[in-house]
């Protein structure tokens, strides 16, 4: 059952209405166009992928968009696709949108499963080669420390945080070896249907999603979201990032497209309403950061105390991670523009303070 729609999703359009794909079967949004949808292990529980009609060489077959963690479960699934959804023709190409484990867990299994090529930007693909090798800012000792020095620095959650350090090697095993770049205006041929690329930041290190003018369809992967405003964190690798910023004016990149646009998002049901969701998010951040100014007022504040004031709700460890990492970008947006002033405290905890 999907849970009750909340206000911004009122204003939005769904064409399909709740009709859901079944696990293993596929629908189709438009002719060459299908959706699958997979369970995820989180709260956030599952997660959209696309199948589109290509040719590539004078062989006919499908591009993939996405491929889901890597689980037994999401490999038994894609084996029914590829049984019954395919229409008897092979996986052409794997495009992955960005290096998160939902979207990039399978790629290497679908790529050696068809002997296809993996499509990706040159940033996320390098990121996620080093996650798949090595510890991440999902966990480990060194995303422990950079969060301790935020103030999430209780011994429970610093020795959770430290368990977790092949957080993302578990969900993504590994990575092709090879792989073909997808840059911002890049223009893809997929089937008869030209497809070009728009780039995103702030969300993954270099978002791609994908707009195709003759269906008017945007795959907009985690960029663009109906129904949750998509997450936006600091890590470790790169302590001093402004995300945020980069996320919005990512999002801005839209709103050329048209106003009849069907936007396929990575979680939650396709959509139109483009530019009135793109309003929705930037006045949810600016909402976000009038509390974050408002809770710095007075007593400098930390990261980990702001996670009480942008999420009001019990978390568990995965949702902690996620909320330290959207705190600290919401501090960092004020803190670039000259809004808070940052100090280091006697116990060497960042703190933010309203400037003068």
């Amino acid at each position: 059952m999907n849970p009750p729609a909340n206000e911004l999703e009122l204003q939005l359009h769904y064409p399909m209405g709740d009709t859901l794909p079944l696990p293993g079967a596929s629908l189709t949004v438009t002719p060459g166009v299908k959706w699958i949808r997979m369970a995820l292990p989180f709260a956030l529980n599952h997660i959209n992928l696309w199948l589109l009609r290509d040719e590539i060489d004078g062989r006919s077959g499908w591009s993939v968009v996405d491929c889901c963690i890597s689980t037994d479960s999401a490999k038994a699934q894609w084996e029914q696709i590829f049984a019954n959804e395919l229409d008897g023709l092979p996986v052409l190409r794997v495009i992955v949108t960005h290096m998160h484990p939902d979207h990039i867990g399978l790629a290497y299994w679908l790529c050696q499963r068809w002997d296809v090529a993996l499509w990706i930007s040159a940033t996320d693909y390098a990121i996620a080669r080093i996650g798949s090798k090595g510890e991440t800012g999902f966990g480990g000792d060194a995303a422990a420390a950079f969060f301790a020095i935020n103030g999430l620095n209780d011994p429970a959650s610093v020795e959770k945080i430290r368990g977790r350090a092949d957080y993302y090697r578990t969900l993504v095993p590994d990575v092709p070896p090879h792989y073909r770049r997808m840059m911002d205006g890049d223009v893809l041929t997929i089937g008869e249907r030209r497809w070009t690329c728009i780039s995103g930041h702030g969300h993954a290190p270099e978002h791609i999603s994908l707009y195709c003018e003759e269906l008017a369809i945007l795959i907009g992967g985690d960029m663009m979201l109906p129904r949750i405003s998509t997450n936006v964190s600091v890590y470790e690798q790169e302590p001093e990032s402004n995300p945020l910023k980069l996320f919005l004016d990512s999002i801005d990149k839209f709103r050329a497209l048209g106003e009849r646009t069907l936007t396929l998002p990575a979680h939650g049901k396709p959509f139109t309403g483009l530019h009135k969701r793109i309003e929705q998010l930037h006045q949810h951040h600016r909402e976000r950061l009038a509390e974050v100014m408002q809770a710095c007022r007075g007593e400098p504040r930390s990261a980990a105390e702001m996670i009480a004031v942008l999420f009001p709700r019990p978390l568990d460890l995965h949702q902690t991670t996620f909320a330290m990492g959207e705190s600290i970008a919401h501090l960092h947006l004020l803190w670039f523009a000259g809004r808070l002033r940052r100090t280091r405290d006697g116990a060497g905890v960042y703190r933010f303070q309203a400037s003068a």
